[in-house]
């Protein structure tokens, strides 16, 4: 969907001008919902822990610990991989970060941005006839994503060389 095709991209109370540079964009429910459930459920296995007596405590072995460990660490890194995604535009040009993986592209590099109906994220259309999932745009965010596509764009149409 070209930018011009948004309706708040038009002339209008909802016009949007392209943000100063650098900016960076970031998920607002996801980091929420992650630090307060990731949050609640740390105190909550702790709670449970120190609420077995000693022997209860005792009949874990060394290998079932170390496995509640392993498996705490492994959900702690998804957590964090969903707290750290991102855009980010800069003069040079905007940079994704989609968990653990960072591409950074041109302002030439990069045709579109879009948020389709229902989508989980945005996307990006590349130059190559690729897209790019952009999970710092996350469609849960309702208008505050809209409204980060539509700078996003703004971006791109200021800072695309002609």
């Amino acid at each position: 969907m070209p930018a011009d095709s948004d309706p708040g991209s038009a002339s209008g109370p909802d016009r949007v001008t392209a943000p100063t540079l650098p900016h960076t964009w970031r998920p607002y429910g996801v980091r929420i919902a992650v630090g307060v459930l990731g949050g609640m459920l740390i105190a909550i296995v702790a709670f449970v822990w120190f609420a077995f007596d000693d022997a209860t405590r005792a009949q874990f072995t060394l290998l079932e610990r170390a496995t509640l460990v392993l498996l705490g660490l492994m959900l702690f890194a998804a957590y964090y991989a969903l707290m750290r995604c991102r855009v980010s535009a800069t003069t040079d040009g905007l940079t994704v970060v989609n968990g653990y993986r960072k591409r950074t592209y041109e302002w030439s590099q990069v045709i579109q941005a879009s948020l389709r109906r229902g989508a989980p994220w945005g996307t990006l259309d590349l130059s190559d006839g690729t897209t790019v999932s952009v999970m710092g745009v996350q469609g849960s965010d309702g208008a505050r994503a809209r409204r980060a596509i539509r700078e996003i764009r703004a971006a791109i149409a200021a800072n695309t060389p002609d």
